[in-house]
C-alpha cells in the first residue's frame, strides 16, 4: 500500500475550484482588526494598566460529511473573538468578547483590569522582554500560509462522495462506511501589546478524509485515511485517499490475538509522531517548572541515541507549524532541539522561561515544524526496509487511549497492527497492549525510516524501538 500524497494523487484542478487570491471570505479587514486592538490597549492605559496586550481574530469555513452515498451534514462556521490581557504590576487579568463594538471593548478591558487588581501577585507575570520581541522586518515575513478555498457545499459533497465511492469500490469485502468528509477552514488575526509588538496574518487548512469498514460479523475492521494541506491544490485526490483507506481496512481482516511477549516494535510513521509529541511535552516549560516530567533537568544530557537529531524550523513555506513569531510576539528561530541524542533546548514561553531562570525559546503556543531524523537512515529505508530491520516483532498501525504518564514516563496503550516474522508481515493482530517507559523507549530507538510523514507540525518516519512488552491473550 502506498500512501497517497500530493505527488502521487493530486486532486485535479477541475475538482478543486481554487479561489482567487482576493477572495478572502472574511467579514473583517486587517485595518478594522488593528482599530479594535488599538482601542483595547488605549482603554487599558486609560484605566491605569502597567501593560496590556490584545488579540482579535476571525475564523470561517465549511465542513461537509457523507455516509453510504448520502449527504449527512453540512456545517458553515464563523467565529470571532477579542481577547485582552491586562497587567497591574505583576498582577494579570484576562477577559474576552465576541462583540467588537466600542462599548463591549471598554467593558471587556475593564473586566480584565478588575481581575488583575484583585488577583494574586505573580513575580513572573509580565509581557515578554523588549529584547525578545520580533523585529518589524521579521514579523511581516511571508510564509505562504493562506490559500482560501472557494468551494460550495455541493462541490464539497461531491468530493466526499467520490472519496467514499472509491473506498467502497476497492473490494466487495468493504461492506460499510463511517463516512467521508471535506473541510475548508481559514482564519486571520491581529495582535499587539504595549512592549511594541504589532502583527498578524491569515492562514488556511483544508482536509479530505474517509473511514471504510471491511468484513462482516465478528470479523469487521475499520480504518481511515486523510489528506490535510494549507492549499486545496495540494490535497491528494479523493480516489487516492479512498483506495488507500480501503486497502488499510482490508489488510486488517482476520486479525488475531497473540501471546504476551517482549519484542522489538516498529511504529508506523503517523504514530511515531506521537513519540515525538511525548518528548516535546516532557521538555516543555509548564512540565519543567512544575517538575512533572520524566525528562526533568535534561538540558545537555543524552536522552536519545547518538544517531538521533530533532530540528525545529518555523519558516517552512506552507508549513503547518510555520509562523513568523510566537503567540507573544516573540521572535522564533530555526534550531537544533536535539543533536546527536543530546538535548540542546527546551520549549519555553516567556513565563515558563522566567520560572526556570532561562530565556524564552519563542514557543508560546507550541512547537514549529519539528523534524525527527536519524543519521543512520538511508534513502532506501522505506517501510519494507524497516520491516526487514524489525525482523521478528510487532508493527503497530493503530493506538488507542492516552496511556502516557508524563511524570514517570510509564507508557501503556491499546494497539493493533501486524505480526512480522523474518522481515515479512505474517498476519494482522488486534486487542493487544504495548507497554514500556518513555525514557527507555527513547533511548531504545534503533532506526528511523525514510518513509517520512507530516502529522501536524511534526515530520517523522517509522520508528523502530528495540524492545517493548506486548500483552496479548
Amino acid at each position: 500500500m502506498k500512501k497517497p500524497t500530493s505527488a502521487s494523487g493530486r486532486t485535479s484542478p477541475s475538482s478543486l475550484s481554487p479561489a482567487k487570491p482576493a477572495d478572502s471570505g472574511f467579514a473583517y479587514t486587517r485595518d478594522f482588526f488593528e482599530s479594535r486592538v488599538d482601542a483595547a490597549l488605549a482603554q487599558a492605559k486609560k484605566l491605569g494598566a502597567t501593560d496590556a496586550g490584545a488579540e482579535v481574530s476571525e475564523g470561517c469555513g465549511l465542513s461537509v460529511s457523507v455516509r453510504n452515498g448520502e449527504l449527512e451534514n453540512v456545517e458553515r462556521n464563523r467565529d470571532k473573538s477579542l481577547g485582552v490581557t491586562v497587567y497591574v504590576g505583576h498582577r494579570r487579568g484576562n477577559a474576552s468578547t465576541s462583540d467588537f463594538s466600542d462599548a463591549a471593548i471598554e467593558q471587556t478591558v475593564r473586566a480584565a483590569y478588575d481581575i488583575a487588581r484583585f488577583t494574586a501577585e505573580d513575580p513572573f507575570a509580565s509581557l515578554p522582554d523588549a529584547e525578545d520581541i520580533v523585529s518589524v522586518a521579521d514579523r511581516n515575513r511571508n510564509l505562504d500560509l493562506f490559500y482560501p478555498w472557494a468551494i460550495t457545499s455541493e462541490e464539497a459533497a461531491r468530493l466526499a462522495l467520490e472519496c467514499e465511492a472509491a473506498a467502497l469500490g476497492v473490494s466487495k469485502r468493504i461492506t460499510n462506511s463511517e463516512g467521508a468528509a471535506v473541510s475548508a477552514q481559514q482564519s486571520h488575526f491581529f495582535s499587539a501589546h504595549t512592549r511594541g509588538f504589532r502583527g498578524g496574518y491569515a492562514s488556511s487548512r483544508h482536509s479530505l478524509s474517509v473511514s471504510p469498514i471491511a468484513g462482516k460479523g465478528r470479523d469487521m475492521q475499520r480504518d481511515a485515511w486523510y489528506s490535510s494541506m494549507r492549499s486545496a491544490d495540494e490535497l491528494a485526490s479523493p480516489q487516492a485517499v479512498g483506495r488507500y483507506a480501503a486497502e488499510r481496512a482490508l489488510s486488517r481482516l482476520k486479525a488475531r490475538k497473540i501471546a504476551t511477549v517482549e519484542c522489538p516494535v516498529l511504529f508506523e510513521s503517523p504514530l511515531a509522531a506521537g513519540l515525538l509529541g511525548a518528548f516535546v511535552q516532557a521538555v516543555s516549560g509548564g512540565a519543567l517548572y512544575r517538575k512533572s516530567t520524566f525528562l526533568l533537568d535534561s538540558l545537555g544530557k543524552q536522552v536519545l541515541p547518538k544517531h538521533i537529531d530533532i530540528q525545529e524550523d518555523p519558516f517552512v513555506l506552507r508549513g503547518k507549524g510555520s509562523s513568523p513569531f510566537d503567540d507573544e510576539g516573540v521572535r522564533v528561530q530555526a534550531r537544533k532541539v536535539v543533536e546527536a541524542g543530546r538535548v540542546q533546548g527546551y520549549f519555553l514561553s516567556s513565563y515558563s522561561a522566567r520560572k526556570l531562570g532561562m530565556k524564552t525559546t519563542g514557543n508560546s503556543g507550541g512547537s514549529h515544524n519539528l523534524t525527527f531524523t536519524s543519521r543512520l537512515t538511508k534513502a532506501g529505508d522505506d517501510l519494507d526496509a524497516m520491516l526487514q530491520k524489525l525482523g521478528t516483532g510487532l508493527f503497530v498501525t493503530e493506538l488507542m487511549g492516552q496511556g502516557v504518564n508524563y511524570v514517570t514516563g510509564d507508557y501503556s496503550r491499546g494497539a493493533s497492527g501486524f505480526w512480522v516474522e523474518k522481515g515479512r508481515i505474517a498476519y494482522p493482530v488486534h486487542e493487544i497492549t504495548i507497554a514500556g517507559n518513555m525514557k527507555g523507549m527513547l533511548k531504545g530507538i534503533e532506526a528511523v525510516g525514510a518513509d517520512t510523514y507530516n502529522y501536524g507540525a511534526k515530520t517523522v518516519g517509522s520508528v523502530l524501538i528495540n524492545r517493548m512488552k506486548v500483552a496479548g491473550s
